[in-house]
Formats: structure tokens, sequence, C-alpha cells
């Protein structure tokens, strides 16, 4: 599992430690949908609140953008952006336009309840390559966090994540699976270069974004399957897996077993539909 830190891309200097709550990340999960690269990030709208551990951020240093200069080598899964209209706007001036384009395909209402406008597209853009990582920091999220504790039954020894936890996150699980994959591709190629200016600034500069947007699809969906109760334990504030193996997942995979089976598999079949599309054929 890649244990690097989450980036956060402020500038500001990192606390020592910062406490989250054991609360509802679920979107679109991912706005589910946000977009493709939303898709994902959206994905993480599920399980942006259910943190099992403090998050430890770290500052990672931004690389300039150099569009002029070709990458190291051709990308591996291509996205070509379609002819437009309009010309796309500069990156540090996209959040409007990028809003605008969402919540033409989620709904005016749905967008303003989950979704945060401000560097939208870099937000997204961290928060996807963030997914397989130990962490993930709140600063980075695109989506606002859902209120909600998680479910529990059992106490000490027989402490597990209730079954009933499941039923949290079906509301956004549906909303995930009604939003067109056509119209989220659609906006995702339109907006490409915007998504791979951000990667790049991110610290990638002989990076594509779709890439690493395809290794952390299929790192989710190579969530493991337990089998039985999640048990937990609290050995301080937050819960934890009570299995090892479990509690060294990616924060990604973490939100995949809190999700529940039956959601898990419905996202997942999202979430391959979504990949088949950004793929190289």
């Amino acid at each position: 599992m890649d244990r690097h830190e989450p980036y956060i891309g402020d500038g500001t200097p990192p606390p020592i430690r910062e406490h989250q709550t054991e609360r509802t990340r679920l979107v679109p999960i991912v706005v589910a949908a946000v977009v493709l690269g939303t898709a994902v990030a959206a994905a993480w709208y599920f399980w942006w609140r259910d943190a099992t551990a403090p998050a430890i951020e770290t500052q990672r240093a931004a690389v300039p953008a150099t569009p002029s200069l070709p990458l190291a080598q051709a990308p591996r899964n291509p996205i070509d952006s379609p002819p437009a209209d309009q010309p796309l706007p500069a990156l540090k001036e996209s959040d409007g336009p990028v809003a605008a384009a969402l919540s033409a395909i989620v709904g005016l209402d749905t967008f303003g309840r989950l979704f945060v406008s401000e560097n939208l597209v870099r937000n997204i853009v961290a928060t996807v390559d963030n997914l397989p990582r130990e962490e993930v920091s709140q600063r980075v999220s695109p989506l606002r966090p859902a209120p909600g504790l998680p479910v529990i039954s059992g106490k000490g020894p027989s402490l597990t994540l209730a079954p009933a936890n499941a039923a949290r996150y079906a509301p956004q699980v549906r909303l995930f699976e009604t939003v067109p994959t056509e119209s989220l591709v659609a906006f995702y190629r339109r907006n490409y270069p915007l998504f791979q200016q951000a990667y790049v600034e991110l610290g990638y500069p002989d990076g594509y974004f779709n890439d690493r947007l395809v290794e952390v699809i299929d790192h989710l969906l190579a969530a493991p399957e337990p089998t039985g109760p999640l048990r937990l334990k609290q050995p301080k504030v937050l819960y934890e897996f009570a299995d090892p193996d479990l509690e060294e997942l990616s924060a990604g995979q973490k939100a995949m077993l809190r999700i529940g089976k039956e959601n898990r598999e419905r996202v997942k079949a999202k979430l391959r539909e979504i990949r088949s599309s950004i793929t190289a054929r």
C-alpha cells in the first residue's frame, strides 16, 4: 500500500495531528460521482467522514506546471479532449465553469448540498491521488462532510460494526448509481486539461492524471471482501479495525469496508463501468 503522506496543497504548515470524528465520508462517492475523477472523488463522499484514525497531514511541495515540455513517457490510458465551442478557463479561474458543469449533471440543489466549489479541480485531483494512501486530508475534500455516526454493536471484545451502519450510505450509493456514466465521462474529457494541469502542479511533472485515476479505481476494486462482522476496537477516542491486516489498509479501501457488502458491490460495479470508459481499448 502507498504510505506516502497526503497532500494538503494550500501552502500552510501541517498540524502535528488532527483528530477526526467517526462521521460518514460518502458522497457520491465516489458524488458520487464527482467526476470521474470525480466519480472517485465523489466516491470519497461516502467515505470522507468515517476516519478510524487521526489524520497526519504533511505538506507536499507543488511542482510548477510545464505544459511546453514533453512528459517522460506516453500515457498508458490517453484521454483526448473533444473539440469545444468555447476554450477552457485557466485552472485558477475554473471553479465557476466547472461547478456549473457538474451542477448540470447532478442537479443544482444536490451540488450545493454536497460540493465545495472552491479549488474544485485541484481538490478532486488531490483526493483521488490520496485515496490509496494511509490518510486523506479533509482540507482537500471536494465534498461537504455528511452528518452521522457509525452504528456499532456489542462492547469490548465483541464490538463490531453493525449491519445497520450500511443504511447510512444507501442514499448516496443510489445517487452514485443513477448519475449517467456517459455524462460524467463527457464532463471529464471536456475538462481533462484542467485535471492534468492540477496533477502536474501537485508534484507529478511526468505523470498523467488519467493513469493515476485508473490506478486508484483498480485499488478500490481490490478492496477485500471480509466474511462475517467487522470487529472493532477503541484504544482511545476513535474506532479501529481489530484485525491488524484490515487496519493497515489504505483510507480508500477502509472506506469500502465501512459502507457494507451490498453497497460495496454496487459501488464496485459503477467503478468498473467508469473504468471501461476511460481506459485504452
